[in-house]
């Protein structure tokens, strides 16, 4: 079965059909944060310090880092950006801009092996960033779009991810390291967009062998509970066979249905991981008792003389 290998200076993680699911944080992205893209600009990165840190303590195994501010410096806010988060966390990074320059810049200065967010079936863009991708020895997201945008048609978008994969294969680039997003269209627009992707998951891993991602928020966009529909998209997205996606990890709820789904899968060996997770603490008079607390715990002190 496929496995894609990305790594920090640090850490490595491995995305595979048989391996527990990534969750890669998508905190770290000014897009609709007025806040943290005035700051970014400003040479202010006490929030994407913050955002890093409490994303990985709330269970991502890897981050998207983003720098798409208009009329700012992308590819050197992307590159601070980058060595900043690598030296307060040692989890691998998806280094996500949609300009050429941004990504060279990013991957220049990444230590292990970076996961390049993204490529899509657009001519220019093959020639851009797939070279890109091999001279650094880097994975790539391939997003199932070109020149025609993003068809409503899953046959379509099954055929430009296949375009990727073997114009990937042109640039000296493995199958493992080309992770296909068949993108997530809004479940309040698209009723059969739930359908879709789960179908694009299974023939994407069937007959391509190659393991998929997302930005899983976008099905509920427009919604209420948006996280209630993100957690069990993300359940039975994994049972379909999806490895990895980018969402928010600071809701419990959606971390709680990605540790569920690999507990049913047979990804968490033992459920080590939920256990470790969920485990309710002993009461505090039972652990008390277990450490040796309490005065009926404690020896005397014999006085010396």
């Amino acid at each position: 079965m496929t496995d894609t290998v990305v790594s920090s200076a640090r850490k490595e993680i491995v995305i595979g059909f048989e391996r527990p699911f990534v969750l890669i944080g998508e905190r770290i992205n000014p897009t609709g944060r007025k806040v943290l893209a005035r700051e970014m600009k400003t040479g202010n990165f006490k929030r994407v310090e913050s955002d890093a840190v409490a994303q990985v303590q709330a269970g991502a195994r890897m981050l998207d880092i983003n720098a798409g501010i208009p009329l700012a410096d992308e590819p050197a806010i992307l590159a601070k950006s980058i060595q900043l988060v690598q030296s307060i966390t040692d989890v691998p990074l998806c280094i996500d801009s949609s300009i050429v320059a941004a990504l060279e810049s990013g991957l220049s200065v990444y230590q292990g092996k970076a996961l390049v967010n993204s490529v899509t079936g657009e001519e220019e863009r093959l020639e851009t960033v797939l070279p890109l991708v091999a001279k650094h020895e880097a994975a790539v997201v391939a997003i199932s779009n070109d020149e025609t945008g993003i068809s409503e048609d899953p046959n379509v978008r099954f055929k430009v991810a296949k375009k990727i994969v073997e114009r990937a294969a042109d640039y000296g680039i493995p199958v493992a390291d080309v992770v296909i997003d068949p993108l997530v269209m809004p479940i309040g627009a698209m009723g059969s967009a739930g359908r879709q992707v789960f179908s694009l998951v299974r023939w994407i891993r069937e007959e391509l062998k190659c393991n998929t991602t997302c930005g899983a928020s976008n099905i509920s966009f427009g919604l209420p509970n948006r996280n209630g529909i993100n957690g069990a998209f993300l359940s039975m997205a994994t049972g379909a066979g999806m490895t990895s996606a980018i969402t928010n990890p600071l809701h419990p709820e959606v971390v709680q249905s990605i540790r569920a789904a690999d507990v049913l899968m047979g990804h968490d060996k033992d459920c080590a991981g939920w256990i470790r997770a969920y485990r309710e603490p002993p009461p505090a008079h039972l652990a008390e008792a277990a450490t040796g607390g309490g005065r009926r715990g404690r020896r005397r002190r014999r006085a010396v003389g």
